[in-house]
């Protein structure tokens, strides 16, 4: 099969460029500056700035499917003034030309990795989001992202090119940074968390897994112009998660009983009601039209994710 891939030096990029390889995929990237993280195995394409007049045409010649992971990503302390068309001119207008230049090109299908974000921020618990939910972004992000999707689908329509969207739920693996990674720092060092009676559930997806369904959709063919979410299929109370990465981590579990209304209440007093949402609140996922439709199973467990996590973890401590 040959694929062009943006997005290969990011987290979930580089980890589908490696499985590419390592299925023997003739692999094209789209990178935005040289000396960006490549293999011998690829041929590279430098495209400074994703934007609406980008041209990608030379790398897409004699390619038959994209996989774009390359994006704005969500950024928790924004400073531009109008966060939203920020976001739109990479993953509205940007993804858009590299769609209508595929299609020019000849392209078949066409992956595109949205984000959960476009079915909202959250959920009530046991009532989890599906595919065919109205959208209901609430941030320029998710804005972007469902916009890119409707653009997207309508490109699908109007040619022979097929579009699979995919929703990833917060994404661990090794490597993984920001949030989820300071939560690994926090427990190896065995420092006291609040965090030991929280009754939410929440659905995440191993890098493993995501990519793994990110290939399926290369080439199955029940995939074409469908939208699936993705998730490990096992969802998880922060206080699980918590016990479960203590476990991973081989550290002893240090969290304290504080009820979650106690919490929220001081998140709010401290203007952290975001924070305490993450840490407080659902959001689930039904995977039941992934499987169905794909008959896909997330290939590797909670349990087994977290301990390839974790060891990667303390290998660069």
């Amino acid at each position: 099969m040959k694929v062009i891939l943006t997005g290969s030096t990011g987290f979930v990029g580089s980890a589908v460029l490696a499985q590419l390889i390592a299925k023997h995929h003739d692999v094209v990237t789209v990178i935005r500056r040289a000396g960006g993280a490549t293999t011998g195995h690829t041929q590279s394409y430098i495209v400074p700035n994703f934007a609406a007049d980008s041209a990608f045409r030379t790398a897409l010649t004699g390619r038959e499917v994209v996989i774009h992971c390359a994006a704005r990503a969500h950024v928790m302390q924004e400073t531009t003034s109008d966060p939203l068309v920020e976001f739109r001119a990479v993953n509205v207008d940007a993804t858009l030309a590299l769609a209508r230049q595929a299609i020019a090109a000849g392209v078949r299908r066409f992956v595109y990795i949205s984000s959960i974000k476009v079915n909202g921020e959250g959920t009530e618990q046991g009532k989890p989001f599906k595919a065919n939910d109205v959208p209901a972004p609430a941030d320029p992000y998710g804005i972007s992202k469902m916009e890119a999707e409707q653009g997207l689908m309508a490109l699908a329509k109007e040619s022979d090119m097929e579009v699979v969207i995919i929703r990833p739920v917060l994404v661990y693996g090794p490597g993984v940074k920001a949030n989820f990674r300071s939560m690994m720092n926090w427990l190896n060092k065995g420092i006291p968390l609040p965090l030991g009676r929280i009754h939410n559930k929440r659905s995440l997806v191993a890098l493993d897994n995501l990519v793994d369904l990110i290939v399926t959709c290369t080439q199955h063919t029940a995939a074409a112009n469908q939208t699936f979410l993705v998730s490990d299929g096992e969802d998880l109370s922060t206080t699980e998660l918590l016990t479960r990465m203590s476990k991973a981590l081989d550290r002893p579990m240090r969290l304290l009983p504080v009820p979650a209304g106690l919490l929220q209440l001081g998140g709010k007093l401290l203007g952290k009601d975001a924070v305490m949402q993450r840490l407080c609140g659902s959001l689930q996922v039904d995977i039941s039209h992934t499987r169905q439709t794909l008959g896909w199973v997330p290939p590797v467990s909670v349990d087994s994710a977290l301990r390839k996590t974790a060891d990667h973890f303390l290998a660069t401590v």
